[in-house]
């Protein structure tokens, strides 16, 4: 056996209270195995406890952290042995790849000198050995001209390359285990193939052992060999890839496999982790049933040709025109959703920062209520500003730490006028927080005391506070677990049947896209490729790029199927 882990606990550190040591008990006796050659993937939600798992095997935790328990690999006890013997296995023996490259990268140091690293100091190359080995890695992992891009800094490279080079570093001393804590849940459907395949095949070239931890039972049904399925620090049940996707045990199991979009059904609401909990303990719940479409509603938002170019310096005089947007047109009709799908690079989320005009637009028109917004100064697109909202990818950067839920909510109201008195304006705020599933407890709160799900629902209650009729939802649920995302997402439709708000609803993600939306846009470098109603452009895309995105959805274990998978 590789490794193994028993009875793992780990606590954190709370500070104290009344002179006693407060403790937070994140994994409750964790015990499971890593065979040589195999791929076992901890799966649950977000607090679930599966990255402090992983993490408490090389011990990258915060200093608050108190481990018990016994992790063996190959034999030794990593909670026992010291800083120096552990430095030792680290990145020679156990590798990691994390799930943001942009923060684990070093931004002042060159692809070459990260790669080079562990090889000067585990392996004693000398520097021209390590950048020739460091070459022959980035062409291992997929880069394209790999001694130019030794030269490369990582932000001059996209998400999926930058993700490649993390995996080259991880692979430059051949480690035995490589520990990836959720890899590819930032990159778009494409590049998240290119890299699972890629990681799978690495893993049999080099015979080592992989621990994948993800919350996307789709993804992890097409990797690995074993599954743990984790919840509130507990193991719920483990058992092979096969029995946990054609005979779970535990309800929680089922439940997570349940609770994500298919591409293959569309209920009109999703399921979420309780509500499947409970059906399968013979609770009945009532279900919110969506209000019928009318496809005669009237057009709120019509884009006609819309541009948008970036201009970069060439030359002592000259300069680049690179066209990210091109010739752009579409309608949004009131009560409706328009799904704007793509590859990273594709053009989709500038499009919707330029009908906001976050970003000045080339050309073009975007009329509402037949007035071109891109024409409008001053007053009247400052009122108009009210009326189109956006809520963006990231919940963690969009609220400002510094301010309390209250102050983030009543500053919108306080630039627009609405609220005759500051009481008035927490009271609507009070009343937009129950809306999104939050009670007035969170009004005094900061952003940092709310998860990432919470923090999505207090962002669109945000936009809520201006009476808007169209949200550029941009990406805004795919930071979020699968438990969550079906949460926000019956939200979001909740809110479009009570409110009668339009959306356009801007994914790389197929499966979320058929579930909330009516008619759907496709974009490749810039261009509008397909466009077509959502169960229709689905079940019979027209264009190879469309074919190619719905090709490279997780499907989850497809049995032997997987094996033949493209690299």
């Amino acid at each position: 056996m590789l490794l193994s882990i028993q009875d793992l606990k780990v606590a954190f550190r709370m500070g104290k209270v009344d002179g006693q040591m407060q403790r937070q008990l994140a994994v409750k006796g964790v015990s499971f195995d890593v065979p040589e050659n195999s791929t076992v993937a901890l799966v649950g939600e977000s607090g679930s406890g599966k990255s402090v798992t992983a993490m408490s095997i090389l011990n990258l935790l915060p200093e608050n952290a108190e481990r018990s328990g016994r992790i063996e690999f190959q034999g030794r006890d990593l909670l026992k042995t010291s800083l120096r013997e552990l430095q030792s296995v680290r990145g020679r023996e156990i590798a990691c790849v994390f799930q943001d490259p942009m923060s684990s990268l070093n931004p002042v140091f060159t692809v070459a000198d990260q790669i080079m690293e562990p090889l000067i100091k585990h392996l004693g190359m000398t520097r021209r050995q390590a950048l020739t080995r460091a070459e022959e890695l980035l062409n291992e992992v997929g880069i394209p001209d790999p001694k130019r891009r030794l030269k490369s800094y990582p932000h001059e490279m996209s998400g999926g390359q930058q993700q490649r080079v993390m995996i080259a570093v991880a692979l430059a001393c051949k480690p035995k285990l490589l520990i990836a804590d959720e890899p590819t849940t930032a990159l778009d459907v494409t590049i998240q193939r290119q890299v699972m395949d890629l990681m799978a095949k690495l893993k049999d070239t080099h015979k080592m052992s992989m621990l994948f931890i993800s919350h996307d039972l789709g993804v992890v049904g097409e990797i690995a060999d074993q599954v743990v399925v984790m919840r509130h620090g507990e193991i719920r049940e483990k058992a092979p890839v096969a029995d946990i996707f054609h005979q779970p045990q535990d309800a929680y199991t089922r439940a997570l496999l349940a609770c994500r979009p298919s591409l293959t059904e569309n209920p009109a609401r999703l399921m979420v982790i309780d509500d499947h909990i409970a059906a399968q303990a013979g609770e009945v719940r009532a279900q919110k049933t969506a209000k019928p479409k009318d496809p005669n509603a009237p057009v709120v938002l019509e884009a006609r040709g819309l541009k948008k170019s970036f201009f970069f310096k060439s030359g002592l005089f000259g300069k680049t025109e690179f066209k990210a947007v091109k010739d752009v047109s579409f309608q949004l009709r009131k009560g409706h959703t328009l799904g704007v799908v793509g590859e990273s690079g594709s053009g989709k989320t500038t499009m919707g920062l330029t009908l906001l005009r976050l970003h000045e637009p080339t050309g073009g028109e975007v009329l509402f209520e037949g007035r071109d917004l891109l024409k409008m100064g001053g007053a009247d697109w400052q009122k108009m500003r009210r009326r189109i909202q956006v809520v963006f990818q990231n919940p963690y950067a969009s609220l400002n730490p510094r301010f309390t839920i209250a102050q983030a909510l009543t500053e919108p109201m306080e630039i627009h006028g609405i609220g005759a008195s500051h009481q008035e304006r927490l009271d609507r705020a009070v009343a937009l927080l129950k809306k999104v599933g939050l009670d007035e407890n969170a009004l005094y709160k900061y952003p940092h005391e709310f998860s990432g799900g919470q923090r999505q629902r207090i962002a669109i209650a945000r936009c809520l506070t201006l009476n808007p009729e169209v949200l550029v939802l941009d990406e805004s649920v795919s930071a979020l677990d699968v438990s969550v995302q079906a949460q926000v997402l019956n939200l979001l439709k909740d809110l479009q049947d009570e409110f009668g708000l339009s959306y356009i609803f801007i994914s790389h993600d197929l499966a979320v896209v058929k579930f909330i939306s009516d008619e759907v846009l496709v974009m490749q470098h810039g261009d509008v490729v397909e466009q077509a109603d959502a169960q229709e452009l689905l079940r019979a895309p027209k264009q190879d790029y469309t074919r190619r995105l719905l090709g490279a959805v997780p499907r989850g274990y497809q049995g032997e199927e997987r094996a033949q998978a493209p690299a």
